[in-house]
């Protein structure tokens, strides 16, 4: 039954943001710093909080990305230098092989800040990352 069932780890696959400074956006990056590609990528990804005093939540987007390589990174999505004030949450769910994988990374409100900075190792830029 449940002691059947395999866990397998999601580490190393994760969510990074780093600023464009040109603009008022943040570019939003999936990475796989797995050493081995990850496939059939579906994430979605939504921002949820209060913002000025009133509680706010986005639409719900889903992007699909049909492979990554090996330490590597893909741009998703930009964000409004805005919504950063919010909770911006990301489901990922991949394949390795024949096995699913399912993850959740969650940026909560005020963590995408320069405080938190580190450097992000695939794309050689700063940013804010969770694994």
């Amino acid at each position: 039954m449940k002691k059947d069932i395999p866990i397998h780890s999601t580490a190393h696959v994760g969510i990074a943001l780093t600023p464009n400074f040109e603009d008022d956006v943040w570019d939003v990056y999936l990475i796989n710093m797995k050493d081995r590609m990850i496939k059939d990528i579906i994430i979605n990804s939504k921002g949820y909080g209060e913002l000025d005093g009133k509680k706010i939540e986005t639409q719900t987007m889903r992007y699909f990305i049909p492979y990554l390589g090996k330490e590597n990174a893909q741009k998703i999505e930009l964000i409004h230098k805005d919504l950063l004030q919010v909770a911006n949450e990301y489901w990922i769910t991949f394949y390795i092989d024949a096995n699913i994988y399912d993850k959740k990374v969650v940026f909560v409100q005020g963590s995408i800040a320069e405080d938190y900075f580190t450097n992000i190792p695939v794309l050689e830029k700063r940013g804010v990352m969770i694994l």
